[in-house]
């Protein structure tokens, strides 16, 4: 069955929004919180686990950009969105954890710092939605 591209727009944008969540279950299992990072030229280290929009994309809503042009215009929509390029998860520990201190960390869930996606945050989400749809003004 062909969907028409007018159809698979918002069909990508949903699969997208759903499929943020599930890029870091398996991590969010054991850590129930994230960093979003507003770039990818950040020094890397072994203690965290990265998913870029890109990564995200292609892991949880089987979208792949078809060339590097759009690659870039996804990265660029989500720089004009003011969005995260990509989050980070603490993989050796729970960082800023409400249920052992009694109270979220003063910077959690505000969109800058620390998210939990127990507290609902639509970063992720949002993340992914903005880089395909950018991605997707690309014709390859």
């Amino acid at each position: 069955m062909k969907v028409s591209k007018r159809l698979r727009r918002p069909l990508l944008a949903l699969g997208g929004a759903t499929a943020a969540l599930f890029v870091a279950a398996p991590a969010a299992m054991a850590h129930h919180c994230f960093i979003p990072m507003y770039s990818l030229n950040a020094p890397a280290s072994a203690n965290w686990l990265v998913f870029s929009a890109e990564d995200g994309a292609a892991l949880e809503a089987g979208y792949t950009a078809g060339c590097d042009e759009a690659v870039a215009a996804g990265y660029a929509a989500l720089q004009k969105a003011g969005l995260p390029v990509g989050i980070k998860i603490f993989e050796h520990m729970t960082i800023g954890d409400p249920k052992e201190t009694g109270r979220m960390n003063p910077n959690g869930a505000n969109g800058k710092g620390l998210e939990y996606f127990g507290a609902g945050s639509e970063l992720p989400g949002m993340m992914v939605m903005t880089w395909i749809k950018g991605a997707d003004t690309v014709e390859c």
